[in-house]
């Protein structure tokens, strides 16, 4: 193929699905097509103006419960009795408790299968596309572990209220609600950092933590080689101290000197309990100046002089404002949209715009989405996806309805991408040389097989099984009859259900969806000689379909 000038106007539907979106539904190219890709483009930069949700899928979302839930609510509904039942037992083996306790870890699954749920809904039936790979993008770019203790039921929340509403705005807020959200704080030890020798340095609490320090100049900002020392992170450390998680009994001296000017004054007017420490914010987060380092530091080639929590917001503003991120998110923005190896041509102008516009994330990507660098063939169907994309664009392209989203997530964790899964800070990768290998590819042809075979029970809900209830306590006993539905729904395994196999996808309906000229010549005679219940498999088995 010749990778010279732009990509002709036939292909640029199909183009800014694969880019802008997780790839076609039924009706999309055709939709493009007459709508004009630079108009889908528009919509999709602003999709609170141009594109509603579906109120199907606003019910939906609104069903799991757990994703609206702050992370205080989320600590006492299903920590706090995880931690209740350890209290009780004392280490005594007591078979009753040790059955509670079980229980109340099954419960505690529920929370991650919702928000697993809610964004593989949001990325299959979702209109605002973008927004979707986005909250991807940022997910994974700011990625914390959900398998690490408490950021089992912090996960869904910190995507919620700390990715989500930030995708296309300033980068600034972004950043700064996910240094303060507790899923961050504790993957990345932050909410343990304490000046040594403080008033508050005692126990876990006993030392400079450098663990987020390091990680958000290197990961979420300025780069590996943004230009920062060690001396940074350190001094970066020590501007952060006291940044943490509000805790549910602080010390009796530092109730005593929090709390008592406040009581007099609670006192004087006629209040009841005036003594009793203030319930947390529901956000969890906290700042504690009995652990704060209040000596001027030098970050950056800046004096930040002491004085507490807002040294760690000006630290936050240096390092949004600077060069190095601009070029830096720059460059991540362009390999996600573009190609593994952005040039500097496009780089440069996006790190301009970012810089000019204070960190505005939307304007960076109109830039893009118009350079001519997004449209040159060279970068045509040069992405290689990964199982998150594939799996999500086999679901959008076949068109078929999913009420059991179980086969989704669960192939995604076989191909090595598990949603929320990544332990390490700096996320999955997004280049082919992380995804093309022969195991994967066998993974993806079998799922490809299944599923255009009819093989997977997409359409069908996940068994709920009424013994689940009965082996967490019952509603009654756990929360309430909502709640007790849910846990009936994730507590047992899913048992086979009766009746016809799903529909398979038909090959003619999907070869329509991906438009004219979406598969190579090879592949279109591949699948027209092929008996025709495996044509479908061999379309979304294909290298065209393997790409974006």
């Amino acid at each position: 193929m010749n990778d010279t000038g732009a990509i002709s106007g036939q292909e640029r539907p199909l183009h800014v699905l694969n880019r802008l979106a997780f790839g076609p539904r039924p009706g999309d190219v055709e939709r493009v097509r007459q709508l004009g890709a630079e108009r889908y483009i528009h919509e999709q930069l602003y999709p609170d103006a141009e594109v509603p949700i579906p109120e199907s899928l606003r019910r939906k979302i609104a069903g799991y419960y757990t994703l609206h839930m702050s992370p205080l609510e989320l600590f006492r509904t299903f920590q706090l009795p995880v931690i209740e039942v350890r209290r009780a037992d004392k280490g005594a083996g007591n078979e009753a408790l040790k059955s509670d306790l079980k229980a109340a870890r099954i419960r505690q699954r529920i929370v991650l299968q919702e928000a697993i749920e809610a964004r593989v809904a949001r990325a299959i039936e979702g209109p605002r596309q973008l927004q979707e790979l986005l909250t991807a993008f940022w997910f994974n770019h700011f990625n914390v572990f959900r398998g690490k203790g408490l950021d089992s039921i912090w996960t869904g929340s910190f995507e919620q209220t700390s990715i989500r509403p930030h995708t296309m705005g300033k980068f600034r807020a972004l950043l700064g609600a996910t240094a303060k959200h507790p899923a961050m704080l504790f993957y990345l030890d932050n909410w343990r950092n304490t000046a040594p020798g403080s008033p508050g340095a005692r126990g876990k609490f006993d030392g400079i933590n450098e663990n987020y320090a390091r990680e958000v100049m290197e990961l979420h900002t300025l780069g590996v080689n943004g230009g920062y020392t060690q001396a940074d992170v350190i001094a970066l450390a020590h501007i952060l101290t006291g940044w943490g998680i509000a805790r549910k009994n602080p010390s009796p001296m530092l109730r005593r000197e929090m709390l008592e000017p406040m009581a007099r004054l609670r006192r004087g007017f006629g209040w009841r309990n005036a003594n009793r420490m203030p319930p947390p914010s529901p956000s969890l987060f906290y700042f504690d100046p009995r652990r704060h380092d209040f000596s001027s530091k030098v970050f950056l080639g800046r004096t930040i002089q002491g004085a507490g929590i807002s040294e760690g917001e000006r630290a936050l503003d240096i390092l949004a404002r600077h060069p190095s991120t601009a070029k830096h998110l720059s460059f991540e923005l362009a390999r996600f949209f573009v190609t593994d190896n952005p040039p500097d041509s496009l780089i440069g102008p996006m790190a301009a715009r970012y810089l000019a516009t204070d960190g505005d994330i939307r304007e960076v990507l109109a830039l893009m989405f118009a350079a001519p660098e997004f449209w040159q063939r060279r970068y045509y169907r040069s992405k290689f996806k990964s199982p998150y994309e594939y799996v999500i664009s086999c679901a959008r392209a076949t068109g078929v309805e999913v009420r059991n989203y179980r086969p989704l997530y669960g192939t995604m964790q076989l191909l090595g991408q598990p949603l929320y899964g990544c332990l390490t800070p700096n996320g999955y990768s997004n280049t082919e040389d992380a995804w093309l290998n022969p195991d994967g590819m066998m993974m993806r042809l079998s799922f490809a097989t299944a599923l255009g075979n009819g093989n997977l029970p997409l359409d069908r809900p996940p068994f709920e099984e009424a013994a689940g209830e009965a082996a967490i306590g019952g509603p009654a006993a756990r929360g309430g009859a909502r709640r007790g539905a849910m846990n009936a729904k994730f507590a047992a395994p899913e048992r086979p259900h009766p009746g016809p196999k799903m529909v398979p996808p038909d090959a003619v309906a999907l070869t329509q969806t991906l438009g004219s000229g979406a598969l190579g010549a090879n592949t279109a005679q591949a699948v027209e000689s092929a008996p025709p219940r495996l044509r479908t498999a061999l379309i979304l088995g294909s290298p065209e379909f393997m790409t974006r």
